[in-house]
């Protein structure tokens, strides 16, 4: 997952060489979002017919070759497909990975292996932007080495992974591949609405960090420097990964409303953070949106799961995750056309008074219903 968030401190560099503006990189981060899409859709079900390892390799793979298409030179095609091979392996570990992580669980430990894999999730896509900014700020080739350095460890992780178990039992015959269905029966409608609210807006915050805030450290915050630019970005994800672990403490819905108000709280301080140009309250609000984005993300997926026939669980999940990546590209687009019209600062501040809005709706549509 380190891969998928790699080029977020970079995009400074690439507008200066390549001479992009920020719509572009708006534009290249929703393509991270397409190819995780795909691959949800696509190979969702793959792995319970061909095993689990069966799948993860070619993830693997395509994390490899992502890295090795960014080393292209100066060239806009190349980080456009980069970003797609990116989001599908991405998109092949959120689902298969995590499977795999559970399946090779003790009995009774299940929920703690599951938090595990979310954790490992959520603190990859943080550390991303971590190293790559560490190495763009003190070492050389600031372009190249860390992606040298991510294919290096994806080929030790391929060597590690055939020491693994395959976890399931290989069914036996042809398989037979088809697109993972999109739909939400009837009966679990309104929980799905209410939890896919909250994590469109939680999503939003994310694809506000990866995408555009570069720009607003470099431009509003005259910060060049690369490894605090990832620093930032970690706070998000690491406060989403420490709010995942907090809402098994809460039930299901005190985890949803609580993390819908922490969002709304923390992307008003955002917004705040961008019209008062400070790193202080930028940090502050990127802590407390991360810990409500990951309450309400975590909560909502697990009540959305539980409230699914046990036939549909699969494509009611899947159709939630496509919700999700929606919010984490579509609006990050926007914000990005917005701010070449109006201004990043502007721009910025509108687009975090949406997100608030969405919060606030999604709190009162909780507070709304019926407890179960």
């Amino acid at each position: 997952m380190l891969g998928a968030t790699m080029p977020t401190p970079l995009y400074p560099i690439y507008e200066r060489q390549i001479g992009f503006g920020g719509v572009m990189v708006t534009v290249i981060f929703a393509a991270y979002a397409v190819g995780v899409t795909l691959a949800l859709v696509l190979f969702g079900r793959l792995s319970d017919q061909v095993g689990r390892r069966a799948v993860l390799l070619p993830g693997l793979a395509l994390a490899a070759v992502s890295s090795a298409v960014f080393l292209v030179p100066d060239s806009i095609t190349a980080l456009f497909v980069g970003r797609v091979l990116s989001g599908l392996s991405a998109g092949i570990f959120t689902g298969t990975a995590t499977a795999a992580i559970v399946d090779l669980a003790p009995e009774g430990r299940h929920q703690r292996y599951s938090l595990l894999a979310a954790a490992v999730n959520m603190l990859g896509l943080g550390l991303g932007p971590v190293l790559a900014g560490a190495l763009a700020e003190f070492a050389p080739a600031p372009l190249s080495l860390s992606y040298v350095v991510h294919i290096v460890l994806v080929l030790v992780v391929g060597v590690a992974l055939y020491a693994v178990a395959e976890p399931i039992a290989v069914p036996e015959g042809p398989v037979r591949w088809r697109p993972q269905r999109i739909a939400v029966p009837p009966e679990v409608r309104g929980v799905f609405v209410r939890a896919a609210v909250a994590g469109f807006a939680g999503f939003a915050v994310l694809g506000l960090f990866t995408g555009v805030s570069p720009a607003f450290l470099t431009q509003v915050l005259h910060i060049g420097d690369h490894f605090v630019g990832g620093l930032v970005v970690f706070t998000l994800f690491g406060a989403s990964t420490v709010g995942q672990l907090a809402s098994a403490r809460f039930t299901e819905r005190s985890a949803l409303l609580v993390g819908c108000a922490a969002l709304v709280v923390g992307v008003v301080l955002v917004g705040a953070a961008i019209g008062l140009a400070s790193l202080a309250v930028l940090v502050t609000g990127a802590v407390i949106a991360g810990l409500g984005q990951g309450m309400s993300f975590r909560a909502g997926l697990a009540a959305v799961s539980a409230g699914s026939p046990p036939a549909k669980r699969s494509e009611v999940a899947s159709s939630f995750f496509l919700v999700l990546y929606v919010g984490i590209s579509l609006p990050v687009i926007g914000e990005g056309v917005a701010s070449a019209a109006f201004g990043l600062v502007t721009s910025g501040m509108v687009f975090a008074g949406a997100v608030a809005v969405l919060g606030i709706v999604a709190f009162v549509s909780l507070m709304a219903s019926p407890r179960e």
